[in-house]
C-alpha cells in the first residue's frame, strides 16, 4: 500500500497521502477511516487500521487547478512507463517534434521514450525516420493529477467514479493515430 486517498467533507477527492500522513490525520481527529486494507498498525498503546480513504472532517476550501503541471513523472504516468516508439520500459522524455525545429514543451508534444530510441530519434521528424506513434499525446484532465505517482488502489475507485476520474490516467485516453 503507497498512500491514502484524502476525501473532502463532501467525499470529493483531494489528494494522495503517504499512509503515515493518514494515520496522523485519524489520530488527530482532523479526518475519519472511510476504507482501511485490513491490515492493522501497532503502537505501545493502540492498534489501528491501515487507511486507504479517509475523510476530512472539516470542508476544505481547494483552488481549482484546471491543468496539471508538466513533469517528466507526470508523462511517464500518462504513457505508462512505456516508450511510445518502441513498447519498452521509459527512462526519459522526448519531444515529437523537437525544439530546435520549432517543436513546444506542451502535453502535445512530449512522450515516454527509452534512451535508445530518445538517442536514435535525435533532433529529427517521425517521418524522417518513417515512424509513427501509436497514440495521439494529450494534456490529461486537471482533476487527476494528484495521483501521480500513485498506484491507483482498488478501493479508491468508487471515490474516483463519482468524480468523474474513471479512466483519467488509463489507456483509454490513448487514441490511435
Amino acid at each position: 500500500m503507497s498512500g491514502a486517498l484524502v476525501l473532502n467533507a463532501t467525499y470529493e477527492p483531494l489528494c494522495v497521502v503517504p499512509l503515515r500522513r493518514a494515520i496522523v490525520l485519524v489520530l488527530a481527529e482532523k479526518a475519519v477511516v472511510v476504507e482501511s486494507a485490513g491490515a492493522v498498525l501497532h503502537s505501545a498503546r493502540l492498534a489501528i487500521e491501515a487507511p486507504t480513504v479517509v475523510r476530512l472532517s472539516r470542508f476544505v476550501r481547494v483552488p481549482y487547478r484546471s491543468r496539471v503541471p508538466l513533469t517528466r513523472r507526470a508523462v511517464m504516468h500518462r504513457d505508462g512507463l512505456r516508450c511510445a516508439y518502441c513498447q519498452r520500459r521509459a527512462d526519459t522524455i522526448d519531444h515529437v517534434v523537437p525544439r530546435s525545429r520549432g517543436g513546444k514543451h506542451e502535453w502535445v508534444n512530449v512522450v515516454a521514450a527509452c534512451a535508445t530510441c530518445n538517442h536514435r530519434k535525435a533532433d529529427r521528424l517521425l517521418a524522417e525516420l518513417g515512424w509513427s506513434l501509436p497514440f495521439t499525446p494529450k494534456e490529461p484532465a486537471g482533476y487527476v493529477g494528484f495521483a501521480v505517482g500513485y498506484v491507483r488502489e482498488p478501493a479508491w475507485e468508487p471515490y474516483l467514479d463519482a468524480w468523474g476520474n474513471r479512466d483519467a490516467w488509463s489507456d483509454g485516453d490513448r487514441v490511435a493515430s
